[in-house]
């Protein structure tokens, strides 16, 4: 048999090359949610609910009106009327009047006319009355529908690998079946005379020894995100090898064999791939590892065929076959199955601002990661309150505070135990406005992560030197120094019942009749444009902006949201809500048109030049996104 020479040795980065021209991917399948974990979405997944998906009490004591309690002290307690009890579980059989109280557990459904509750440690009672010994507003100790997670809003973009985590947040939603990548079906063979199996008796003799790299490699495969299938030694005869090897073929991407690789005259498996496919490369210029080979393996006799595999041969030696398969093919796999590289457990970094703590017990505090212009990584605290789902799914790990430590200051170093060691700081970190247009902006990106916590806290993070981006939309109060990266306009105005069966016309309606309105949250663009235009009306009507707001029944009580305000029109809760034409549309509700409004993408001046605020750039850019 004629011995095989190594004569041009390819490059690593040529070995590379070879291996990424190869097509690994397995295509996408949908898997239930107990088989999610670990799996990698191959399309965006929005919240079809709101969760909560009704208003909530978020501690023990009383429901009520706020209005009632106004004024209200420990000396001047306000008294109100016991009328009932809720419990969590149940639907509320009352409604609250004026001057009404309604017991109320932790989580239970907040029963009709209460707008927010105090807590029991507040309180006393005497007979059938409940001294209430403080004052609350509309909305205090109540988690609205939609406060976690919204419906509408963007819960999972493709190309995130569903952690414990995600896991959660996706039950939360009610969702049982995902779309994923297929992860991509590795075939493993053995080659040589000498390999007996682990748990097979080994004749030393006859230089026979057990196989190590099967076992090895499968699970290197698996680490890396592909599924691992295990054939048969293949010996050194040549049929033999081509018997084992097509058959991998025919059922695999991807085809990996350990030994025969070097030039060796009875190392031929080189010869099996020239004959029943194609030879990229044999031989690579690294130590250990040389004896590598790249090229496809035709599943059929006919070298014309389209069907079979990808196929690398690994140098048979353990340690040479793991290096060369950490080092090129490993990478491959995890790119096929839309894993990133690892990174380590722990990760070091600075805080991005101030974070205050005191109540003397040891603190888990949750935190994301990105990096600042320079590339280290800042930490920044995640923490929607105990009872938020996305406070976990948002964050990368988490930060323990000892119970003497009173703040972190900014800058100061902290070690991050991330969730899982192939965490990795999302390449674009943005917050600001909620919008469908910049949701779908958000695919077109590698790994960003958008914090919806409305245009001014946007702007204060912004101001801060948290985020990379924010997206504000609306007026700002004052400008601030920012680098403009484009934007878009949208629609606004009422978002009513299918055929406007009201016959809304505008904001005046609201004033003027007893319609139910809900509104957005402070933060929120929308909002701001929606005080605008009910001064400029005030000022056409002579009259004061609070006498009009005034007279707009829910107009102070605001949703977080754009969607959210939409979703209690359908439930019936209300005649009109404050929202875009574009969640109109899509929710096939009518829409009564008030303005347009810009929409703006603003970028921390020191981060311009980042890889990922670039990319967003050339998003926005290359692409219309306007409404």
């Amino acid at each position: 048999m004629d011995r095989k020479e190594f004569r041009d040795l390819a490059t690593p980065e040529e070995a590379r090359e070879a291996i990424a021209s190869l097509s690994l991917e397995g295509g996408v399948e949908r898997v239930s949610l107990a088989d999610a974990r670990g799996r990698v979405l191959v399309a965006r997944l929005d919240a079809e609910l709101d969760v909560p998906g009704f208003d909530r009490a978020s501690l023990d004591g009383y429901a009520l009106r706020a209005k009632d309690t106004f004024g209200a002290d420990e000396a001047d307690p306000a008294r109100l009327t016991l009328t009932g009890t809720v419990h969590a579980g149940e639907k509320p059989a009352i409604e609250v009047g004026e001057g009404d109280a309604v017991e109320i557990s932790t989580g239970a459904v907040m029963p009709a006319g209460a707008d927010a509750m105090v807590p029991v440690e507040r309180t006393d009672t005497e007979g059938d009355e409940v001294l209430i010994r403080t004052s609350v507003a509309p909305g205090d100790n109540v988690m609205f529908a939609g406060a976690d997670v919204a419906a509408g809003e963007r819960a999972l973009g493709p190309g995130t690998r569903i952690t414990p985590r995600d896991v959660g947040l996706l039950s939360a939603l009610g969702i049982d079946e995902v779309p994923v990548r297929a992860r991509p079906r590795v075939g493993i063979v053995s080659t040589g005379d000498e390999l007996v199996r682990p748990g097979e008796a080994v004749d030393s003799d006859r230089g026979e020894i057990y196989d190590v790299n099967s076992y090895t490699i499968a699970a290197g495969v698996e680490d890396a995100g592909g599924e691992a299938v295990l054939y048969p030694h293949a010996g050194d005869d040549q049929d033999e090898m081509e018997r084992v090897l097509r058959e991998a073929a025919a059922e695999c991407d991807l085809v990996l064999s350990s030994g025969s690789t070097s030039a060796s005259a009875v190392d031929v498996i080189y010869r099996v791939i020239e004959e029943r496919g194609e030879l990229l490369l044999h031989g690579v210029a690294v130590k250990p590892g040389k004896p590598m080979l790249v090229g496809r393996l035709n599943a059929s006799e006919d070298r014309s065929s389209s069907g079979g595999s990808a196929y690398v041969g690994l140098p048979g030696y353990p340690v040479s076959a793991m290096m060369v398969f950490r080092t090129f093919v490993a990478p491959a796999i995890r790119e096929a199955a839309g894993l990133p590289e690892p990174d380590a457990a722990t990760v070091e970094g600075r805080m991005a601002r101030q974070e205050r703590y005191g109540e003397g017990r040891l603190r888990l505090m949750p935190v994301g990661t990105v990096t600042d212009g320079d590339g280290e990584t800042l930490v920044y605290p995640v923490d929607k309150g105990s009872g938020a789902t996305t406070s976990l799914a948002e964050a990368d790990g988490v930060v323990a505070v000892d119970p003497g430590t009173d703040y972190l200051d900014e800058g100061e170093s902290v070690t991050v135990q991330l969730f899982s060691p192939d965490v990795r700081p999302p390449t674009l970190l943005g917050v600001g406005e909620d919008d469908p247009t910049l949701n779908r902006l958000l695919d077109d990106l590698e790994n960003p992560r958008y914090l919806s916590v409305g245009s001014r806290p946007g702007l204060r993070r912004l101001r801060e030197g948290v985020p990379d981006v924010a997206v504000v939309a609306g007026p700002i109060d004052r400008e601030i120094e920012a680098a403009s990266l484009g934007g878009w306009d949208r629609e606004w105005g009422l978002v009513v019942r299918p055929g406007n069966p009201d016959e809304i016309e505008g904001l005046a309606d609201l004033v003027d009749r007893e319609l139910r309105f809900v509104n957005r949250t402070t933060d929120s663009g929308l909002r701001a444009s929606l005080g605008g235009a009910i001064a400029d009306l005030a000022d056409e009507r002579d009259a004061t902006r609070h006498d009009l707001v005034e007279a707009i029944d829910g107009f102070d009580l605001g949703l977080r949201a754009h969607e959210s305000p939409a979703r209690k029109v359908i439930a019936g809760d209300a005649d009109a809500g404050l929202g875009l034409r574009t969640t109109a549309d899509r929710l096939d509700l009518g829409f009564v048109p008030i303005d347009d409004q810009p929409v703006r993408v603003l970028a921390n001046p020191d981060r311009r030049e980042k890889a990922g605020v670039r990319n967003l750039a050339r998003a926005l850019e290359s692409a219309d996104y306007q409404q």
